[in-house]
């Protein structure tokens, strides 16, 4: 009879000693619940969150609303940024999720995000949004940016804006040190 450490040193021996990934847990049977009302699909994200089930649940509710539930900016002006946040910050799984849902944005505007600043093809509000992103992720948000976007959206757009980049950038931490993949079978 063993205790079960010889299958785990047996694992643990195949793979590389630097790459490691959070378990997969069921979800939540309320949170499984919640995904299918939304449409939603069961993200290795969410898998690796429902190891605690506390933290999946805060985790939707935050950011879910961050996404459908602001209504002073739109939803893809946000997922523009999202998408900035993914850029700066290396995160193929979260341009591969939030890609599809800026789907919207079309081809050209989708393949300049990368380098926004000598593309010709955002409007001053895009470019706007995506300067705040990018002050965002350098940690230093001048206060001209932070007036010129209160200027174009007001002062609840600027909170929603200035959230939701502030919670994109955790985003790729939180997938890097969890060690989510993009889910199988799917391309990035």
């Amino acid at each position: 009879m063993t205790d079960g450490s010889d299958n785990e040193r047996s694992r643990s021996r195949s793979r590389p000693p630097d790459v490691w990934h959070a378990p997969l847990a069921e979800l939540p049977p309320d949170v499984a619940h919640a995904l299918h009302d939304r449409g939603a699909r069961q993200l290795n994200l969410y898998r690796a969150l429902s190891s605690s089930p506390e933290v999946v649940r805060a985790w939707l509710g935050f950011i879910w609303s961050l996404r459908d539930d602001l209504v002073a900016t739109p939803r893809l002006l946000r997922e523009l940024m999202i998408l900035r946040t993914a850029v700066r910050h290396a995160s193929a799984y979260e341009w591969h999720h939030h890609r599809l849902m800026a789907n919207e944005l079309g081809e050209e505007k989708l393949a300049a995000v990368a380098d926004w600043r000598e593309a010709g093809v955002f409007d001053d509000g895009e470019r706007t949004v995506l300067a705040l992103a990018d002050a965002i992720c350098d940690g230093e948000v001048p206060g001209s940016l932070a007036h010129e976007v209160e200027q174009r959206f007001g002062s609840r757009g600027l909170v929603e804006l200035a959230v939701t980049a502030s919670a994109y950038v955790m985003v790729p931490r939180v997938l890097l040190a969890l060690g989510v993949e993009i889910e199988s079978g799917e391309a990035s």
